[in-house]
């Protein structure tokens, strides 16, 4: 651990003095001053830097005063540590390097658990639930929130756990769960914390918005906006910002939308908050989709992907997995590793690098072998759906050897017409051509002949005509500015937006927002 802070402190006090060449004076200052500083003193600069958001020089100063404890920390100092080490991560994560961030948390886990800092668990046991939650892993979001619950903790800890409670649920599609766990936090954070309510009040007007309340959703957007530019919350203002920007998306006013993005993308890039960024080129692109700017669209969306695979990449989220899985593993074998730590420090220097460098090429060959191992299964497991998938295309060639009469076909055609008019039936989510089958009284094989052989279609496109008809007649309702693309697509049968976009533009020819619009304007 205290060789990795080494790197790290020289990486950080080499990069200031590059930095600082040019002026001598300020070089000499600079190494003079923190020579000088006690432990106390290092540890109230980094804190200084940290909460004015001067991140490579809190990590200058966090990591000068780990190294200044290194050696000799007694348990009020390791204390401290555990502090340090969660800020640390905290940095990292504002930095969007996500590995560095879990790595530091670890860290702070392993010696919190090691010196019983239980009074300051709850904090670390977040912080690994807000990286989780980023990588969309809700579920071990809210089981390390849940964790970090069972620890003694302050009312802003609370409020902030509670907050984040129901900014999982509102992920997760739980809008009355996530109302709960708001109206608890909004309750403490009015009562203890003012500084906390931007939080709060954001995810309560995301939990309005996706209610589809929006101008409730906009007048806490703009109180959060409000506190947040009161306590100087550069994060909160572009969050908030980036926010109003997709509300007023999601209400085709586009010209507020741009103008809020805007104002989000200035205080982004001023303090390299690069996922919200991410999420604001999206929203640019998806705007200039909506305008038929497609060329600009395509432009924003490039930035998005790019920047988007650079922070949250699928490799980068394995490698917080295996850092997971190692941690898991270290804590079963807490022996051997007192066994480890016994091993004399007047040990030969040559000797210590070479089990170092061992140590090294066989954790790298480990997990060599395991990639390895997973590949081979992933390529098995792929050979095999395509056998399934193989099988079940030839299938239904054997069976459609099979003779059906003419009056026999067109008895179950006719039947098979007759419920298809029946809209309640066809546009349940549930409906598919096994119902179907049942609902005609016959079976798979004979539905799915008829309809190939009579009407030259399989079911899908066949069950796509009825439901985008159903869609149209809907956004042609004098009163259709009410509905919402989701709402038309969920009602007609279609369990998300982008399936329901697909085969709306291969039956119409256009996109659902361009059928919309032209039917407004006729």
């Amino acid at each position: 651990m205290f060789r990795k802070f080494l790197f790290l402190l020289i990486y950080l006090i080499a990069g200031s003095i590059i930095t600082l060449y040019a002026n001598p004076s300020q070089n000499n200052d600079f190494i003079s001053n923190y020579r000088n500083l006690s432990p106390a003193q290092l540890l109230d600069t980094a804190d200084f830097y940290f909460l004015n958001h001067s991140n490579d020089t809190a990590l200058t100063y966090y990591s000068l005063f780990i190294n200044a404890l290194a050696k000799k920390a007694d348990v009020e100092q390791q204390k401290k540590m555990v502090e340090v080490l969660n800020k640390i991560s905290v940095i990292y994560f504002y930095m969007c390097d996500y590995k560095s961030s879990y790595e530091f948390l670890m860290e702070a886990l392993r010696l919190g658990e090691k010196i019983n800092y239980t009074s300051y668990m709850s904090k670390i046991y977040t912080n690994i639930g807000n990286i989780y939650f980023y990588f969309g892993k809700y579920d071990m979001s809210k089981r390390y929130y849940s964790k970090a619950l069972c620890f003694p903790q302050d009312s802003t800890s609370v409020v902030v756990l509670l907050n984040n409670l129901g900014g999982v649920e509102l992920e997760s599609g739980s809008l009355d769960s996530a109302a709960y766990f708001l109206n608890k936090a909004l309750q403490i954070s009015r009562r203890h914390n003012d500084f906390l309510l931007s939080g709060v009040w954001n995810n309560i007007a995301s939990l309005y918005q996706k209610r589809a309340n929006y101008d409730s959703a906009l007048y806490y957007y703009h109180a959060s906006l409000n506190i947040a530019i009161i306590n100087n919350q550069l994060d909160k203002q572009a969050e908030n910002l980036s926010d109003l920007g997709k509300l007023f998306y999601e209400s085709n006013r586009f010209d507020s939308a741009l103008y809020y993005i805007d104002l989000s993308n200035n205080v982004a890039a001023k303090n390299s908050f690069l996922r919200i960024l991410v999420d604001n080129y999206l929203t640019l692109s998806k705007i200039e989709e909506a305008k038929g700017r497609n060329v600009q669209s395509f432009e924003y969306y490039k930035r998005y992907a790019r920047l988007q695979d650079s922070i949250s990449n699928v490799d980068k989220f394995g490698d917080i997995n295996q850092l997971q899985r190692l941690y898991e593993v270290s804590k079963t074998n807490k022996q051997i590793e007192l066994n480890v730590r016994t091993i004399r420090k007047q040990r030969i220097i040559w000797i210590s690098t070479s089990i170092g460098l061992l140590l090294a090429i066989s954790i790298s060959l480990f997990i060599f072998l395991q990639k390895r191992q997973l590949n081979a299964a992933y390529k098995a497991l792929v050979e095999k759906n395509l056998k399934i998938i193989d099988l079940q295309k030839k299938t239904p060639a054997k069976q459609s050897k099979i003779i059906i009469s003419d009056n026999a076909q067109d008895e179950l055609l006719n039947k098979i017409l007759s419920i298809m008019e029946d809209t309640s039936v066809i546009c349940d989510t549930s409906f598919s051509i096994n119902v179907l089958a049942t609902m005609v009284e016959s079976n798979y094989t004979y539905v799915s002949q008829v309809i190939n052989n009579a009407l030259k279609k399989n079911f899908r496109s066949f069950l796509n005509s009825y439901r985008i008809e159903e869609a149209q007649r809907l956004f042609s309702e004098p009163d259709a500015t009410r509905y919402t693309i989701e709402a038309v697509a969920l009602q007609v049968g279609f369990k998300s937006r982008s399936a329901f976009r697909d085969a709306f533009r291969e039956i119409t020819g256009v996109s659902p927002n361009f059928y919309l619009k032209s039917m407004k304007n006729a």
